[in-house]
């Protein structure tokens, strides 16, 4: 019978990326609403900076897509309770924290196409907030009472860190290897897709087997969207991408398209890299030159290649459980996920 249902699972087109995150989203609504009404709870402060700022990231417009993969993953396996909607909650303040901290690291101006924290309040204030938001996501684990739970996601938050730390190391470095960069992005977007599915099974009460399946599922999901992401940033419209085309290349990121146009350029294309990312001696042309390498090379296509194969993995991960709405659902996000860039 799982055979069956699988094979109807696969026999199905792919849904475009609106309707995948759309269907998700409905899929989800009641949770996802109460999971919205404690984001608003826990933001509250007496200190009036606080709700102000954290209401300016949340009003960019996030899709909100971490949380409902806890909220999804909780359904799969079962579960009927609403431990879930913290725990999204959970989930979706690390992210915002982490973002606050990372346009501070970044120098970042756009935030999903609008000013960001960062470029509004200031550096210190976003930096301040950002640790607030964590500290809201330690609370509500607590609350949670479950040790598991606060150990997966206490993890994750450490792991986001060393990523973090991972891709300041590895920043401006051409001589990075590919395994280090998946290193990078395994840490600083991947582990909290993981964990977020990952505790959908525990709070659910499924066995080890099924927490493993789910947290391949997030872990390889995650690193598709950081792919997918890092091709946007050389091969996407400013509106769309919500953030300047071309900012990695200008802070020295080093990324799976760099790595590859690196390796299959000639002496006097290293020498480009070299300048223009380990030196940052950058010329109003030069990202031009970059992307037309790119193209050259077909790095961003085979970029999008390891993207597709990673959400390839992420759709086998849920092979062992049953067909429903909630399995579709995931499959389908992995689709959006991959189909950004198209």
């Amino acid at each position: 019978m799982r055979a069956v249902a699988e094979r109807r699972t696969e026999e199905r087109p792919a849904a475009t990326r609106d309707d995948a995150l759309e269907a998700l989203t409905e899929l989800v609504r009641a949770d996802l609403e109460a999971c919205n009404r404690v984001i608003v709870a826990r933001m509250q402060s007496p200190v009036e900076l606080i709700p102000r700022l954290a209401a300016h990231i949340v009003a960019a417009g996030g899709k909100r897509l971490r949380p409902m993969l806890t909220l999804a993953a909780a359904r799969l396996c079962g579960y009927r309770g609403d431990r879930h909607v913290k725990l999204a909650a959970c989930v979706e303040f690390i992210h915002t924290a982490t973002l606050l901290h990372d346009d501070v690291v970044d120098e970042s101006a756009l935030r999903r196409g609008l000013a960001s924290a960062n470029a509004v309040f200031g550096n210190k204030a976003s930096v301040l907030v950002g640790d607030f938001l964590f500290s809201r996501s330690f609370e509500l684990m607590v609350e949670d009472g479950s040790l598991p739970v606060l150990a997966i996601l206490s993890r994750a938050a450490a792991t986001i860190a060393e990523g973090e730390v991972l891709q300041l190391v590895t920043q401006n470095d051409t001589a990075t290897t590919e395994a280090r960069y998946l290193d990078v992005i395994r840490g600083k977007t991947a582990a909290l897709f993981a964990a977020a599915t990952r505790i959908g099974a525990v709070v659910a009460g499924r066995d080890t087997e099924d927490e493993a399946a789910l947290e391949a599922f997030g872990m390889n999901l995650g690193l598709a969207f950081q792919l997918v992401d890092d091709v946007l940033d050389y091969d996407a419209d400013q509106v769309k991408l919500g953030k300047a085309v071309g900012d990695d290349f200008r802070e020295g990121k080093v990324t799976l398209p760099v790595l590859l146009a690196f390796a299959a350029g000639d002496e006097s294309e290293r020498a480009f890299w070299r300048r223009t990312i380990e030196d940052q001696e950058q010329g109003p042309n030069d990202l031009a030159t970059a992307q037309g390498l790119m193209r050259r090379h077909g790095t961003l296509a085979e970029t999008l290649r390891r993207a597709e194969a990673f959400g390839a993995a992420a759709k086998t991960a849920l092979a062992r459980f049953a067909d429903c709405a909630e399995r579709r659902a995931l499959v389908d996000v992995v689709d959006f996920a991959v189909q950004r860039a198209r």
